[in-house]
This record gives structure tokens, C-alpha cells and sequence, in this order.
């Protein structure tokens, strides 16, 4: 048996294991289910639907994949809800992408849904998105290539019961969507094990004398940006494998409310948080607040604006308002109010006390203080801000 053959045997075991429900969570229980479990309706229903050509071993066909994350109407009437709020020709491109041999780079600054994107990518593409590295400052080299199992390796030396295969090797040896988070977090030296996977679409593993070779179906999806501390450049021969997908910010602020709105809504009944009526002036306040402290200028253009050390992204401004939602149902009356997501705007613009709080209070007083029908925001903030 070559290594291929063990690790598609390994991962034909596992996968049988969970489908059988062991290690997996109850029903509904998961806090968090992966995209394939959390929209399995949805997955089921285009699938029925999509008569168009799929690559080999795609579970939709591109036209399938970009319907899933943009929304649609099927013919039978079954709505397909938007994952992605955003340019269509970008997902066009990187579902594309992932059609050929190139794997893909989605790029952009905190906030922008790259880690959403792949997820749902890979879910719609394979059905399975957990074959997943998490790129971190201590990220090894084997959990990009493999590892072993030390016991055995002991005991009898290097094997093939020994060896230990990553999410990439397992998905080369399936023809299966294999994702890596936060590339650029992880160290140069450890970055450029893939190259050999990119280029050569093979995986050696010198120590058995043989190797992993990719089959038809593999590809890889890695998010990275290149903004935040502790970022580590791509070398340009790891850059050239991939065909590099910038994901904006949203481009209006009516784009951005309909997002946190959404994920809002979503993360809420996971949570099981009753809904809170009238919650879309807070949502449109704290994205107000957001775009006007990132691009450093008021909605009406008339006044310009130091901006603060963070990102305020609209990842951060979902966070806000669904820690507003938990403390109006569990500690107000159910209603979202302006002190509700007061504390968590400071927070996430108050990430240096120093330099943060003196453009938090510029902006309080210049802006928010003066701005009609934001009075009652106005005092809140201050309240908190004190």
C-alpha cells in the first residue's frame, strides 16, 4: 500500500466515523456548526438543481458554488441565502480559480470575511470544510506536510502506520478543498512547504521513499493580510502559486448594515437570543461610527477625522452589536438601545488608552455630541467613556 492509498484509507475511515456520529456533537447542539452542517438544506436543494458541468469531484458546479454564496431562487422556489455581500466578478474569479490548477489567495485587510469565504468555498466545493491549518506564529512545518506518531515510530521505525498526514496531504490524497488560515502568520521557512505542493502538485516524504500525489479535485484556499503585527511576507515564488483575490471592505454603508444585520441575526439564534425589535438604528449607528473613524471622514464629507489604531472592521462591528443583543435580552427589555452597544464600540476603538481615547473624545464631541437624533447615543457614550 502506497502512502496515498493509507492516507485516502485513513481519511475514508474518519470521515465514516463521523458520519456515524461519533465525536460529533448532538443535533443543534454545536455552538458553532461548520458551513456544510449549518446550510445542508441549501447544499441539498442546489444540488438537485444544478444540472451544469462540475470539475471532478465538485459537489456543485462553479455556477452552483457562486450561486450558494451570492443567494439566489432555485426554480422549485427554495431560497439560497447570501454568505457573501460583495462584488459578484470577485467570487466568479476565485471559484474559477479553484477550477483550475492555481490555488487560491484571498487577501485583505481584518474584517473583510476572507476565513467566511474559504469556509463556504470549500463547503460548497467538497463538502468538507474542516480540512483546515490554522497559520500562527508557532504553526510546525508538519502541520502543513505531516507528522508522526511518535510511539510508533519508536517502536518500528518509519511506516505508513507511523506517519501522521496534515489537512493538505489528506486532501491531496481525496481530491478535496484543503484551507489554510492566516498565511502570513506563519513563519517564512514553514510558508514555503508549500511550494512544492503548489508547483509540483506531489508531496514527498523522503524518509518511506515515496510520495503523495495530488489527484483531481485538490486545491487550496489560504486567507492572508497584510496589516496587522506579526505579519510575515510570501516570498514571491509562494505568491506566484497562487492567483491572489482582494476582498474589499463593503463598498456602502447600506451594504455593511445589511451584513451585520445578517450575521447578526444568525449568530443570535445560535445563541438562542430572542430577536430584538427595532435593532437597525443601533446597527446603522455603530456602522456609521465604524466607516466614518476608518476612512477618516464624516458621512457627509464636511469634516475630517483622526483615525484610531484599529481596524474597526465589520467583523468587529458584528461582535459589537451581538454583545449589545445579549445584554438587551439578558439584562434590559429586550430592546437594543444605545446603551447596549456603547461599551463595545469604545472597546474597539479605544485599543490604545493613550492615542485612542483623545481621537475617541475629538470625535464624541465634534460629532456624535452635535449629530441630530443622537442624543441618547451621545450620553450613553459618554457614560461609558467617563
Amino acid at each position: 500500500m502506497t502512502v496515498s492509498e493509507s492516507v485516502r484509507t485513513a481519511s475514508t475511515t474518519t470521515a465514516s466515523t463521523t458520519s456515524a456520529g461519533a465525536g460529533r456533537p448532538a443535533e443543534g447542539s454545536a455552538l458553532r456548526p461548520h458551513a456544510e452542517h449549518a446550510f445542508a438544506d441549501e447544499l441539498t436543494a442546489l444540488a438537485a438543481a444544478d444540472d451544469y458541468p462540475r470539475p471532478a469531484r465538485w459537489r456543485l458546479s462553479p455556477w452552483g458554488v457562486a450561486t450558494y454564496l451570492l443567494g439566489g431562487v432555485l426554480p422549485d422556489g427554495t431560497v439560497i441565502t447570501p454568505k457573501y455581500v460583495g462584488p459578484r466578478r470577485l467570487v466568479e474569479v476565485a471559484v474559477s480559480t479553484l477550477a483550475t490548477d492555481r490555488a487560491l489567495l484571498l487577501l485583505g485587510v481584518p474584517g473583510t470575511a476572507k476565513t467566511w469565504v474559504s469556509e463556504h468555498l470549500a463547503a460548497a466545493v467538497s463538502g468538507d470544510s474542516t480540512l483546515l491549518v490554522q497559520g500562527t506564529a508557532g504553526t510546525p512545518e508538519e502541520a502543513v506536510r505531516y507528522g508522526w506518531d511518535y510511539a510508533r515510530l519508536l517502536a518500528h521505525g518509519p511506516s505508513r502506520d507511523a506517519l501522521v498526514p496534515s489537512p493538505v496531504m489528506r486532501a491531496m490524497a481525496d481530491g478535496m478543498t484543503a484551507r489554510v488560515e492566516e498565511l502570513t502568520r506563519i513563519p517564512a521557512d514553514v510558508q514555503d512547504a508549500l511550494i512544492t505542493i503548489l508547483s509540483e502538485k506531489t508531496l514527498p516524504v523522503p524518509e518511506l521513499g515515496q510520495e503523495v500525489q495530488a489527484v483531481r479535485g485538490f486545491n487550496l484556499i489560504a486567507t492572508a493580510n497584510d496589516r496587522d503585527r506579526g505579519v510575515n511576507e510570501l516570498s514571491s515564488a509562494l505568491r506566484r502559486r497562487f492567483n491572489t483575490v482582494v476582498l474589499p471592505l463593503p463598498a456602502t454603508p447600506e451594504a455593511e448594515v445589511d451584513i451585520v444585520s445578517r450575521r447578526v441575526e444568525q449568530i443570535g439564534r445560535s445563541l438562542d437570543l430572542p430577536p430584538t425589535p427595532d435593532g437597525m438604528a443601533e446597527i446603522r449607528r455603530v456602522v456609521t461610527v465604524f466607516r466614518e473613524l476608518r476612512e477618516g471622514v464624516t458621512t457627509d464629507g464636511r469634516t475630517k477625522l483622526k483615525s484610531p489604531s484599529g481596524t474597526l472592521s465589520t467583523a468587529e462591528a458584528i461582535s459589537v452589536v451581538t454583545g449589545g443583543l445579549a445584554l438587551a435580552s439578558h439584562f434590559g427589555d429586550g430592546v437594543l438601545r444605545p446603551g447596549d452597544v456603547a461599551a463595545g464600540v469604545l472597546g474597539a476603538v479605544v485599543r490604545d488608552p493613550a492615542s485612542d481615547r483623545v481621537v475617541w473624545q475629538e470625535y464624541l464631541e465634534a460629532v456624535i455630541r452635535e449629530r441630530d437624533g443622537w442624543k441618547d447615543f451621545y450620553r450613553a457614550c459618554r457614560e461609558v467613556s467617563a
